[in-house]
């Protein structure tokens, strides 16, 4: 429940009123059709969802019907949340149309139609197929038939073993799913022919019973040039014209497959139009596709048929159309009080227009309300008016349904200003008169009226209203000026009028008067005749003639008919006539477009109109029969022609000249006279005329032109081809132009021929300018000719050192030089040696790597990576390297070496450490002038080996050559030998030893394996010397 608050006030006065809100059902969501149920579905569900006040219930309509379920185990509506579920092992039975309607005591609210689809499974029929027996070279048609089902569905010719029927231009499979032979040979004969159908959806596929195809023997070869050649004629479609409507949106297909001997080709045109560059062709040119079609691909096409014994055309008649759509938005709900006039005007548009159905409750009317074309207008609205309106736009495309909420409130406006309220004015000026209203909901009328002066009546209108066509609806008739009270109308006979007048001042209109009582006039014949008439030849041979219709109060009587009246123009005396009911009338067998002499006359039962004045109008066209004459070709320039014709007779054109055609094929280039290209363009030229201007021409070529004449119904034939050559152009740019330094005073120029050289290419000129780079002006400029169509590189010597230069390149012909390209380089860029490239062997494409020899150390190179084949001057990767001499590690292999090599950096800086603490000791002892007799206790246990070493030792000295040290080792820190061994083992004096080097980074070169050691050790047996 809802509660609305609504209040008024005047000045201090304040008013609140409460009341409950009831609101009428309105659909919130529906389950939209149409709903396909599958041969293995046992239930579905159906949606429908409303809102109101009280809560809406639920009902069902089927084909027009109420739904009763024929088994309530099977079937469930809830009457509270419109749910319908249907349970069913056969749901076929549940195909049909279906509405929910949501009602309450205000109204009741309805669905568009809900449309359930069942497909069972998909079979062909059982059926015997007899074979078939055919002459050889005559056309033969295979029915598929296929079986309705869940789309898509694809069709599928091929033998019992599951291989495709080869199709071609003479025998190929149509958009019905038949096989068509335009003409029969004997290798066709077989015993399988099967036609398969797929349902990719259920993945089902269904196969036909196999078709047998034999010949009759022919003791005659069959040949093209004997007389079995046939005429063609068209397997499908059937008939003269076919009629293709369909929906905006929607994907277009036309087909023409023939039939006859030699095989026909099929070409296609718009008759009086270019083709759609959307158009596509497929089964080899038979069928014409066109997907979303719009307004503009309707029309007239024609297929045609054609071969070495004659033709056949079909035509099809386009038409777009579109289903039923809103013009702006759906009609709206609206609240209002009684005594207003309520309009409810539904606006849509489609193509046919669409009819409107209105119903009020889901009933629809019966007369009581008045309905004007696309408006409901309640008059005067009560209480009871209230309710839930439908607006139904139908066409045969589908239809749109709109609910409209109608609340007519039980309370009207309330005036809160006093009535009898006098206002003092003044003729001229202004007024402004209060008026404070309550009402709910709140009232349109004006709480203020400001009046900027006082007017008088300017004029009168009267209006009508007639029972009999359009009850209810008045129509403006006659204006009379202000100063007068009388009017003298012009009415039609055997109408029952009523009258009222209201007066129009500056302001606006007033209040109408009451009206009038009825007035019968009496039954006349007609006043005037149908205008707008119009003359159309949508076929050959045939004119169709319309006009617009006079309304039904314009008939002035009973018996209304039209007279359709009609000669050929300068050749036929008396008019052909007719009665007719409708607004058009159809003429045949008429000559191609010729004109005639037409009135429309009306009459009733009273007489008839007055005499009508003839229009002149012409019969179908046809295509043209002439080709123009005398064609001429005059070449202004490599690319623009001349095309000058005899016009064809007028006589010929059978039509309303369209204009002509200019059609020319390229031949071939002259460059390449072997090579066939036939690249077709044309261009229409509108209007009678005898010559043209045709640009776009490609230089140094050789065509083939033809000229037509066309009207809107197609082309006429092409005159006899005229073959001319154009001459040579100045070629295009050069695509490609990059320069090198290779001295400081050298370019090096390479580049890529010109993509069109429009001729044979002679030279190649080339400009080059030194420029100031301040001013940026040129200083100095040359130009040399280089000759070889060939030649793709050049050497500029001689330059200026430090210094910037445009470089200018054009291709040259016979016919002159194209447009340059240009390049900028400086002349900065000394490059160490002798200048000149080298070029390896080819790299393998898959390789990653190159490995070049031959270099000389301590040298600055420039490498290019180029891709072969495609330019000379197309480098793919550059930079400058500098070899080393033999010895030398770069940074990046020193620290490699220092990362390697970490432990034998650990074991030089503790075997540094420990020397630097032995040679400490030893100035320590020596300061203290001490002398250690040792010696002759070291004596007994020396042996000839420990002896040696005094010769090597690292720290053998004493104070004198005299005094040669006693006692113990100064390297050995305690008095064991088993020290001194150690010490003695890993002096420096065993890396420092001959063949052992240091790298830069001081690692070794060498290994500590293998080493020489100069006065190593033995292990002791006793106490041994040790000399630091």
């Amino acid at each position: 429940w809802r509660v609305m608050t609504l209040a008024g006030s005047l000045n201090d006065f304040c008013m609140w009123l409460y009341f409950i809100v009831e609101q009428p059902p309105t659909i919130i969501t529906y389950t939209s059709g149409p709903i396909i149920v599958l041969h293995f579905d046992t239930a579905i569900t159906v949606k429908c969802k409303a809102r109101g006040n009280p809560p809406p219930e639920y009902r069902w309509e089927k084909d027009g019907q109420a739904f009763v379920p024929p088994n309530f185990q099977t079937i469930r509506a809830n009457q509270t949340k419109g749910l319908l579920v249907l349970h069913s092992e056969d749901m076929s039975k549940f195909e049909g149309k279906y509405r929910c309607y949501a009602s309450n005591k205000l109204g009741t609210a309805m669905t568009n139609e809900i449309e359930i689809k069942a497909f069972s499974i998909p079979k062909f029929p059982k059926e015997t197929l007899s074979p078939i027996v055919v002459t050889e070279g005559e056309p033969i048609t295979l029915k598929c038939n296929p079986p309705e089902g869940v789309a898509p569905r694809l069709i599928y010719w091929m033998t019992v073993d599951l291989q495709h029927i080869e199709q071609n231009e003479r025998v190929s499979m149509g958009t019905d799913g038949n096989l068509y032979f335009s003409n029969a040979l004997k290798n066709d004969s077989r015993q399988d022919y099967g036609c398969f159908a797929a349902f990719n959806r259920i993945r089902t596929i269904v196969q036909k019973n196999a078709m047998a195809l034999s010949f009759i023997l022919s003791e005659q070869p069959l040949e093209i040039d004997n007389k079995a050649s046939r005429i063609p004629s068209l397997l499908l479609p059937s008939g003269v014209q076919t009629e293709k409507v369909l929906l905006k949106g929607e994907d277009l297909q036309l087909e023409c497959i023939p039939e006859g001997f030699p095989t026909p080709s099929v070409k296609w045109i718009k008759m009086g139009e270019v083709m759609s560059p959307r158009v596509k062709f497929n089964n080899y040119n038979k069928l014409l596709s066109l997907s979303a079609v719009e307004e503009s691909d309707e029309g007239k096409y024609m297929c045609t048929a054609e071969n070495s014994a004659g033709k056949a055309v079909h035509y099809f008649d386009v038409i777009v159309e579109e289903p039923p759509k809103w013009l702006t938005e759906p009609p709206q709900s609206q609240l209002t009080v009684i005594g207003s006039d309520v309009h409810i005007k539904c606006s849509v548009s489609g193509k046919p227009q669409p009819a409107i159905t209105w119903r009020r409750n889901g009933v629809m009317f019966r007369g009581e309300m008045q309905v004007f074309d696309d408006t409901v207008i309640l008059f005067n609205a009560k209480a009871e008016d209230s309710g839930v309106y439908q607006c139904e736009a139908s066409n045969r495309h589908g239809n749109i349904l709109a609910n409209v909420n109608i609340v007519i409130m039980n309370m009207a406006p309330l005036i809160l200003t006093e009535n009898n309220q006098e206002y003092a004015a003044v003729v001229g000026k202004e007024i402004t008169m209060n008026c404070s209203v309550f009402s709910s909901p709140p009232s349109m009328s004006l709480s203020q009226l400001r009046v900027s002066s006082l007017f008088v009546s300017t004029e009168f209108v009267v209006e009508y209203e007639e029972n009999r066509w359009e009850p209810g609806r008045w129509k403006e008739l006659q204006r009379v000026t202000g100063n007068q009270a009388t009017a003298e109308l012009k009415l039609y006979g055997n109408l029952n009028y009523q009258f009222r007048v209201y007066a129009v001042n500056a302001i606006g209109p007033g209040p109408p008067s009451e009206p009038t009582e009825r007035h019968k006039t009496p039954p006349a014949a007609p006043d005037r005749n149908p205008e707008n008439i119009k003359i159309q030849g949508h076929h050959p041979h045939q004119m169709e003639i319309s006009w617009e219709p006079l309304s039904p109060v314009e008939r002035n009587g009973p018996g209304f008919e039209y007279k359709v009246k009609y000669r050929q123009l300068g050749v036929e005396d008396s008019f052909t006539e007719h009665m007719v009911n409708r607004s058009v009338f159809l003429v045949n067998n008429t000559p191609t477009f010729v004109p005639y002499e037409i009135k429309i006359l009306s009459r009733n039962s009273y007489g008839w109109g007055p005499e009508p004045k003839p229009v002149t109008g012409y019969s179908g066209e046809d295509v043209p029969t002439a080709a123009p004459r005398d064609i001429a070709v005059e070449v202004i320039n490599t690319t623009v022609l001349r095309v000058s014709w005899t016009p064809v007779p007028p006589a010929t054109v059978r039509g309303r000249l369209g204009g002509y055609n200019v059609h020319w094929v390229r031949r071939r280039s002259l460059l390449n006279p072997d090579k066939i290209l036939d690249l077709s363009h044309s261009m229409s030229f509108s209007g009678n005329r005898s010559h043209v201007i045709v640009p776009g021409l490609e230089p140094f070529s050789e065509y083939k032109l033809t000229v037509y004449v066309f009207n809107k119904k197609g082309n006429g034939p092409k005159s006899d081809p005229v073959t001319f050559n154009t001459p040579e152009g100045v070629p295009e740019q050069v695509t490609v132009l990059t320069s090198s330094i290779i001295q400081r005073d050298s370019v090096r120029l390479e580049w890529a021929q010109p993509p069109k050289s429009n001729g044979i290419l002679t030279s190649y000129l080339l400009q080059y300018h030194l420029i100031n780079e301040t001013a940026l002006e040129v200083i100095d400029s040359k130009e040399i000719n280089i000759t070889g169509a060939d030649t793709n590189h050049w050497t500029l010597q001689g330059l200026k050192g430090d210094s910037l230069y445009r470089f200018d390149l054009r291709a040259c012909t016979r016919a002159g030089c194209g447009p340059p390209q240009a390049e900028e380089s400086r002349t900065d860029f000394p490059e160490p040696g002798d200048g000149n490239w080298r070029i390896s062997e080819a790299v393998n494409a898959s390789q990653s790597f190159h490995i070049i020899d031959g270099l000389e150390p301590g040298t600055v190179y420039t490498v290019r990576l180029m891709a072969k084949r495609l330019l000379d001057n197309a480098s793919i990767f550059e930079d400058v390297i500098e070899t080393r001499t033999k010895g030398e590690r770069s940074a990046a292999s020193q620290e490699s070496s220092f990362s390697t090599h970490g432990w034998m950096i650990g074991t030089m800086c503790a075997v540094a450490l420990l020397t630097l603490v032995v040679v400490i000791a030893c100035f320590l002892r020596k300061n203290k002038g001490g002398k250690y007799a040792v010696k002759e206790k070291e004596e007994p246990h020396s042996d000839t080996e420990s002896q040696k070493m005094n010769d090597d030792t690292f720290c053998d000295y004493s104070d004198s050559d005299e005094k040669p040290l006693k006692g113990g080792s100064l390297c050995s820190l305690k008095g064991d030998d088993a020290t001194g061994d150690s010490v003695s083992r890993y002096t420096l004096g065993d890396y420092a030893d001959g063949g052992r080097e240091f790298n830069e980074d001081g690692s070794f070169i060498g290994e500590y394996s293998g080493h020489r050691h100069r006065g190593s050790v033995s292990e002791p047996n006793g106490p041994s010397l040790v000399n630091v």
